[in-house]
């Protein structure tokens, strides 16, 4: 039993040092020498226009008046926001963005 563990202690060490020494080669090219500025031609948002069928979907669920509390859907750009997709099936789906359809929960 001893040789044994001698032998797999052995081959755990030279896997491990094999694991770091290649981890320790030279970084391939991550953000260049200006990761805080756009590369030049790269594509730019120059407008944004949510039509009324966003704005239908994103305040899916929510009675009127629309609370200032979701103002942030007028300047919400074309930045990604939960609010405006299914999150969680019922029953903790509050504002109904959930059909059930076959006994399943399936997006509207």
């Amino acid at each position: 039993m001893g040789m044994h563990r001698l032998v797999a202690v052995t081959t755990v060490a030279v896997l491990a040092s094999s694991i770091t020494v290649g981890g320790l080669k030279a970084q391939e090219f991550v953000a260049g020498t200006t990761p805080d500025r756009r590369p030049e031609g790269a594509p730019r948002i120059t407008a944004v226009g949510h039509d009324s069928a966003w704005r239908s979907r994103a305040l899916a669920g929510v009675s009127k008046p629309v609370p200032k509390s979701l103002g942030f859907l007028d300047d919400q750009g074309k930045w990604f926001t939960p609010f405006d997709h299914p999150n969680m099936p019922p029953p903790y789906d509050i504002r109904g963005l959930y059909a059930r359809v076959g006994g399943k929960a399936a997006a509207n």
